[in-house]
């Protein structure tokens, strides 16, 4: 979650504090967040013409207060930011495991707590699980890691994909729809 005492946005602010200490140089206050040389972001929207895509990580390299833009590192690839797009940008000492789908880090923490209760679900442990190489931790209660793995997410989804498999398996000639299962 992006709240609470154990949310992303809390974590991220004494994440930086203890890996990116203030020590006086250029920084930046935008959304709640401070930016500073050093610290890993998140891009969270498609930018086609920067060619940074939402999920991406980097690192800010500079804060420019005079020319108003902040240079981030990505992949190699140095884009810049003026001070009016930093909101496509958060900070990334920690991530939801919602926004983590698709990456995979060296080591991963994971805090459980009943705070968290409405996304205490098995699916997202495991998600969160499965985005470690080397490392996963389990920080918490055994009262949420009891919750996390005994709920399902068992709510129906709208979708039309039925609907549009049944028109897809519909057979030309006789034009009704195939047996599966």
């Amino acid at each position: 979650m992006n709240r609470t005492e154990l949310g992303v946005t809390n974590l991220n602010s004494r994440l930086q504090a203890a890996l990116n200490p203030d020590k006086g140089q250029p920084s930046l206050e935008r959304f709640g967040q401070s930016f500073r040389a050093g610290d890993r972001v998140l891009q969270t929207a498609n930018d086609y013409k920067k060619h940074v895509f939402n999920g991406d990580l980097g690192r800010i390299e500079e804060i420019n207060i005079e020319e108003r833009v902040l240079r981030a590192r990505f992949d190699g690839k140095l884009v810049e930011y003026d001070f009016g797009e930093v909101d496509e940008l958060q900070l990334a000492y920690a991530t939801s495991i919602h926004k983590s789908q698709g990456s995979e880090y060296p080591a991963v923490v994971i805090p459980l707590h009943t705070q968290h209760f409405l996304m205490l679900e098995r699916n997202l442990l495991y998600t969160g699980l499965t985005r470690g190489k080397k490392l996963v931790c389990l920080v918490g209660s055994r009262r949420a890691l009891n919750l996390a793995v005994g709920r399902t997410d068992d709510r129906q989804r709208c979708t039309a994909l039925g609907m549009r498999l049944r028109e897809a398996l519909k057979t030309p000639d006789e034009g009704r729809t195939l047996e599966y299962d």
